[in-house]
């Protein structure tokens, strides 16, 4: 934990000046080396240890899940369950957060055994669980027809986890089920910081630096409180832009304070997402153009113009993330900071997190 105010002054001027102030705490979890998004498709399950692999059940110590390697023939060759039913599954534990490009699939090694079909699920505690969805609905891949060869299936969107589970869901009928299994992908890259409900991290700007007609700010946040501030930025005039979570889902707030110099129809309040309060990972994508604002939710994008004056907002060169800095700052706000972890923050390309971190 650090518990402090810092400052970093920065002699270059084609850097960013920038002061980084904790009010109360921030957490740095672990950090992973990062992985080459060029070339992530390296081989993930078959050097793990027997102790990374677990299952429902399993036919007999010969079909446990240590042996559902890819192509390997050790044991009966490949896991089996104890009973045939689409309440089995095989787990991995790849060890740290991950991302996962593609998965492959075989049947049971020289046997009758093998899935047509079977569902993808994600987690990185092991304990709760996302299903991989493609096309706004959850996903059945498509399994084998025989027991050797293999079904190879590149995701359309990669998956960061740490944990994998296949959920067999039809299987031969002439036999029973049964799997070899491999993931591809690569290390993944995760900066992250926590946030206790109470603290928030400021960026300042540089004010020569700035272009006001162009903003880009991204994050992943993960939180189990269905209430709370991700961003703000406010101005002397009232004008202010606030990213904020209500009731599971998440709002953007751009208000033009001043009625006499703005319209009243000049504040925007967009909506998106649902149950973001399920301690999974989220991302968010804020894109600002002169007037044209995309704001993104995990997959769904909400594209407008904003109306009045918005490229000329009366902001401030302090960004918070996590809440407010001084409470009742802004009189239209009073609800509780995040209290959580976000990840990767970025602001025009600058690693907020690493900043923090280094310095």
């Amino acid at each position: 934990l650090l518990r402090a105010s810092m400052i970093v002054n920065m002699d270059s001027v084609t850097e960013i000046f920038l002061k980084l102030l904790f009010l109360l705490c921030v957490h740095r979890q672990h950090m992973a080396v990062t992985g080459n998004k060029y070339n992530c498709d390296d081989q993930l399950v078959s050097a793990l240890p027997q102790s990374s692999f677990s299952s429902s059940s399993e036919l007999s110590s010969s079909h446990s899940p240590g042996f559902a390697r890819l192509n390997r023939r050790e044991g009966a060759g490949g896991w089996s369950p104890l009973v045939s039913n689409k309440y089995q599954w095989l787990q991995i534990d790849l060890g740290e957060r991950t991302e996962i490009t593609a998965v492959a699939t075989q049947g049971g090694y020289g046997s009758s055994d093998w899935v047509t079909s079977y569902l993808l699920m994600f987690s990185d505690s092991g304990q709760n669980w996302k299903q991989y969805r493609q096309e706004e609905s959850i996903w059945a891949f498509s399994g084998n027809t025989n027991a050797d060869s293999v079904v190879y299936y590149k995701l359309q969107h990669s998956i960061k986890a740490r944990f994998l589970r296949f959920v067999p869901l039809d299987w031969n009928p002439n036999g029973r089920i049964g799997m070899r299994i491999e993931a591809y992908g690569c290390t993944y890259r995760s900066e992250v910081v926590g946030f206790d409900g109470k603290s928030c991290l400021i960026y300042t700007l540089n004010k020569k630096l700035i272009n006001t007609l162009k903003d880009v700010i991204s994050l992943k946040f993960k939180t189990m409180q269905s209430d709370g501030i991700l961003l703000h930025r406010e101005g002397q005039n009232g004008d202010h832009i606030t990213m904020e979570l209500t009731k599971g889902k998440l709002s953007l707030l751009i208000n033009l304070g001043d009625t006499k110099t703005h319209p009243p129809n000049a504040q925007i309040n967009i909506t998106l997402g649902s149950l973001l309060d399920d301690q999974h990972w989220h991302s968010v994508l804020i894109e600002h153009f002169n007037n044209q604002v995309n704001f993104t939710v995990d997959k769904h994008t909400h594209h407008f113009h904003a109306k009045g004056e918005f490229s000329y907002l009366d902001l401030d060169y302090e960004l918070s993330f996590g809440g407010i800095p001084v409470p009742g700052k802004s009189g239209t706000l009073s609800r509780r900071n995040f209290h959580g972890c976000f990840e990767n923050i970025y602001y025009n390309g600058v690693n907020i997190i690493d900043l923090a971190r280094r310095h």
